[in-house]
């Protein structure tokens, strides 16, 4: 049987695994900064930027882990950003038909 190799000694950052770094989503985090809800935004990015660092620094877990929790907040910034979007254009639609009413209604007042 063949057995694992040793640990490395006291001192020694530990075996990178074999796998790659996790994504990080620091591009999705900036644009839903930009474009969709600021301040889950800013957390994201927060969380985007400390997982390659964690990684570096052999803490895979806690890489993982903020990998994951930036995913989280880039989405719910981008659900909360379309929410608002279309929140925001029926109300433009709303009033905006609103006021063309009313401006038609002083026209006439005024004739």
């Amino acid at each position: 049987m063949t057995q694992p190799p040793p640990p490395p000694p006291p001192g020694y950052p530990p075996q990178q695994p074999a796998g790659q770094a996790p994504n990080n989503y620091l591009v999705w985090s900036i644009l839903v900064t930009l474009f969709c809800c600021l301040p889950l935004g800013i957390v994201a990015i927060v969380k985007s930027a400390s997982v390659n660092g964690l990684w570096a620094q052999g803490r895979y877990a806690e890489a993982q882990a903020a990998a994951n929790s930036a995913k989280k907040f880039v989405i719910w910034s981008a659900i909360i950003g379309v929410v608002v979007g279309i929140i925001y254009a029926i109300i433009a639609l709303a009033g905006g038909l609103n006021t063309g009413n009313s401006n038609a209604a002083m026209l006439a007042a005024m004739f």
